[in-house]
């Protein structure tokens, strides 16, 4: 942690300063969680000490509820998983993510003292807990995790007081970290880490964060000089200013007076009507939106429960009434973009989720910040949907420019960057293949999957993409 520094950010209280220069795809600093769980439906499907997703595990012969890689994980979790071993089988189940999380915390400080611990800048004691900022419902549901803390709680392990539960609980809150599977791309777990916890946020941040190889990497997004504020996006930057102020203000406790909300930059971009000679009305405008939010839920609705030809039809009506009234950047017509490409490549029709694909990315390309990981990963997954299409020129394109966004925010050695390398090398061959005998090509490309069964694409979902923080559910 040489490289940085805790200082005092005018208007936001605590925060993290570069003390050296790095520039774009540097590390920054790399943390392991004081404490992390895996979320409660994933228990079994996750190795509870390195959080990847395998196909067969290893189950705790005590407990019957963690989960292990192999052995060497299981060895490497047993000073975490000692006390929630024996309190899991004293309490006869497992609680839920939240009690489990505040007992590590819980047990690490009765083993190590409340204290700094190694490579530390800031106690877990010492961390904001927001409990005087929350709601009455809010308050309703600390008071239950409470009481459902205290029965789990092992009657021989340190007498704990209602203040000193409640701020660990209100730390998880707000500062529980994401945690996502190996690839990426699944949200898995949530833990606790302290350094993170330091850094404020920012719209238009300077560094972004990404969980690989069983810790946090904290990654600039461009030049960082020494005594510049490093900060992060706690949420997607994909909406209007005055909607992410709100959604912070309700999550986090705060009222974001960065550059982007204090002045609505994009938001005309975010909200554009069509331009051209027929300028739609701004009734029209107002008409299209609604429209476009009352689609939005019926499409939650068909998604959840798998009508996934239900999904096509609601968002190409929808396409229908936007196309003569929203900008190609209108936010609500990127929504629809997204998930009919999403659906389309899923059921396999991937030259029309193609043109839908490029539609979005061309769009997110003019709104995201050049570095942003959500750009990245949208830039992958529409190269990879006109690489399907046999659209290769094109795949290979958004393949590079998503290859070295990654580099950037994930690094060379996560394994979706991996990935997207191999993807790369394959596609470059093909390019050159296609530019040498387009015809050949072609024929080479339909006897290829008359012979192999296409890769299906990941059944879509409503799971929103790992963002930074996992404010309690």
């Amino acid at each position: 942690m040489e490289a940085v520094e805790v200082f005092t950010s005018e208007g936001k209280g605590r925060g993290l300063k570069a003390t050296k220069e790095f520039f774009a795809g540097d590390v920054i600093f790399a943390e392991r969680a004081y404490a992390a769980v895996v979320f409660d439906s994933l228990t079994h499907l996750v190795c509870h000490t390195c959080f990847k997703r395998q196909a067969k595990l290893h189950r705790c012969g005590q407990c019957k509820f963690a989960y292990y890689c192999d052995r060497t994980c299981q060895r490497d979790a047993w000073a975490n998983h000692k006390s929630e071993c024996s309190a899991i089988k004293k309490h006869g189940k497992a609680p839920n993510e939240n009690i489990r999380l505040a007992a590590r915390i819980m047990w690490r400080i009765e083993r190590e003292g409340g204290g700094l611990t190694e490579g530390c800048l800031v106690s877990i004691d010492d961390l904001q807990n927001h409990v005087e900022s929350f709601g009455e419902e809010e308050k309703k549901e600390l008071r239950l995790d409470v009481e459902s803390f205290l029965e789990f709680w092992p009657s021989e392990s340190q007498h704990l007081g209602m203040q000193c539960i409640s701020h660990i609980f209100g730390v998880i809150n707000c500062n529980g970290f994401t945690l996502s599977d190996q690839r990426g791309l699944q949200a898995v777990g949530v833990g606790i880490f302290p350094n993170l916890c330091l850094i404020n946020h920012d719209c238009w941040p300077n560094c972004t964060v990404i969980f690989n190889n069983g810790k946090i990497e904290l990654r600039a997004l461009g030049k960082i000089s020494p005594g510049n504020e490093l900060s992060v996006s706690y949420i997607d930057f994909l909406n209007v200013s005055e909607e992410r102020k709100r959604q912070l203000k309700k999550q986090y406790y705060f009222d974001c007076t960065c550059e982007h909300c204090q002045k609505g930059i994009k938001d005309d971009l975010l909200l554009a009507a069509k331009e051209g000679e027929e300028k739609p009305s701004p009734e029209a405008v107002k008409e299209a939106i609604q429209f476009s939010k009352d689609t939005l839920e019926k499409i939650d609705k068909a998604r959840s429960e798998g009508v996934y030809h239900e999904v096509v039809k609601l968002c190409r009506e929808c396409l229908k009434k936007q196309e003569a009234a929203l900008g190609e950047t209108n936010i609500y017509l990127l929504r629809i973009l997204s998930i009919v490409s999403e659906v389309l490549s899923y059921l396999q029709f991937f030259e029309e989720a193609a043109g839908y694909a490029k539609r979005m990315v061309d769009a997110y390309m003019k709104l995201y910040h050049p570095n942003n990981a959500q750009l990245g990963m949208a830039l992958m997954r529409a190269g990879v949907t006109h690489w399907h299409a046999g659209l290769i020129e094109a795949g290979h394109g958004m393949i590079c420019k998503a290859y070295a966004v990654l580099l950037v925010t994930h690094g060379p050695t996560h394994p979706i960057t991996k990935d997207l390398e191999a993807m790369r090398i394959q596609s470059e061959m093909e390019l050159r293949m296609f530019q040498q005998n387009e015809f050949m090509y072609y024929k080479m490309r339909e006897a290829a999957l008359q012979n192999q069964t296409i890769q299906v694409m990941p059944e879509p979902t409503n799971e929103v993409a790992p963002g930074i923080f996992q404010r309690k559910q």
